[in-house]
């Protein structure tokens, strides 16, 4: 296994984080995973040297939290082995303010994830999306206050538009309060239009990237088909994939396929690779849901592409409308 810091941060993790959200309710979706199915893959991660692991509040409303901190307790000896993040923002509840980044619902928000957890803080606490109605004076203050509480140790963002996360940085940064080290963000071979903006900024203020859904929802895999047909349990039920990918990511679907045939590797392998090299990125985050997807994701972490392999990978590539926070 190989580790690597957070942008310019002291936290280190492994070079690939281990996403939970597909274990938790199985009556949600067909896909999930329970307590005892995900054991052997967690297993297998952390004999592998895996320590970073990823999961939200909202996912499966607060059953991935359950399954992880059950997991990662009865697999690492001591709570400092492990890097555990989660996530704020979405409503766990109908009750109105049960939803949003006020300080309000962050401070109750991040006692619930921790009880869920079974752990007195998470290593990183992310805000999940932008919230419109909440200023982002209120938000960032509230976040620093769980810092200083010492009930996270560090800070992060997921999808939201440079412009708001250049704004909340300086907000912080003006009124002293901890700012963001990380960002998860839409980013892969077949979407990349984070390049644009996003990945630039997090270079030069020194935040690491930590990808989602870097496989694109299997369509890196072969797993999907033109037309939008699928292979697998997710990929035939997965509408919003539908909206995220057209027929023109196939091409590069074609040229990865071509390059991992001549590798003799998975095209898995290869699309995990050529994200892992892209500047800024610290770690992509890897779900799973089989013992193959997570060897592969393994795997991926000794292959190493040259330059005229990646300009074939990135050469088919067209620009797409960007894809909103929303």
């Amino acid at each position: 296994m190989r580790y690597t810091h957070v942008g310019s941060s002291g936290l280190e993790i492994s070079r690939l984080v281990l996403g939970m959200m597909s274990f938790g309710d199985t009556s949600r979706r067909a896909w999930h995973l329970d307590l005892d199915a995900a054991r052997p893959l967690v297993r297998r991660a952390v004999e592998a040297g895996v320590t970073a692991y990823d999961t939200a509040d909202v996912y499966d409303r607060g059953a991935s939290e359950e399954v992880t901190g059950r997991l990662l307790r009865e697999l690492f000896p001591r709570r400092d082995d492990y890097v555990v993040s989660t996530k704020v923002y979405y409503p766990m509840s109908e009750a109105r303010g049960d939803r949003g980044l006020s300080r309000r619902h962050v401070l109750s928000s991040i006692d619930a994830s921790l009880r869920r957890l079974g752990t007195d803080h998470v290593d990183v606490y992310y805000v999940h999306r932008w919230d419109h109605e909440t200023p982002i004076e209120e938000t960032m203050e509230a976040l620093d206050s769980v810092v200083r509480a010492g009930k996270a140790g560090y800070l992060g963002a997921s999808s939201m538009y440079a412009w708001q996360f250049a704004k909340a940085q300086h907000v912080a940064e003006q009124n002293g309060w901890h700012r963001f080290v990380a960002m998860q963000n839409h980013y892969h071979l077949a979407y990349r239009e984070e390049e644009r903006e996003m990945v630039p900024l997090c270079l030069d203020q020194g935040v690491g990237l930590l990808p989602y859904s870097p496989l694109a929802r299997g369509l890196l895999t072969g797993t999907r088909a033109r037309g939008g047909s699928g292979s697998t349990t997710r990929s035939g039920n997965d509408p919003a994939a539908q909206e995220l990918y057209s027929d023109a990511d196939f091409d590069v679907v074609d040229a990865l396929v071509e390059v991992a045939t001549e590798l003799g590797r998975p095209p898995a392998q290869v699309a995990l690779a050529w994200l892992r090299d892209r500047p800024g990125v610290a770690a992509p985050i890897v779900g799973v849901t089989k013992a193959a997807h997570l060897e592969d994701a393994l795997a991926a972490l000794d292959l190493e592409l040259g330059p005229e392999e990646c300009a074939r990978l990135e050469a088919a590539y067209v620009p797409h409308v960007v894809v909103g926070p929303e």
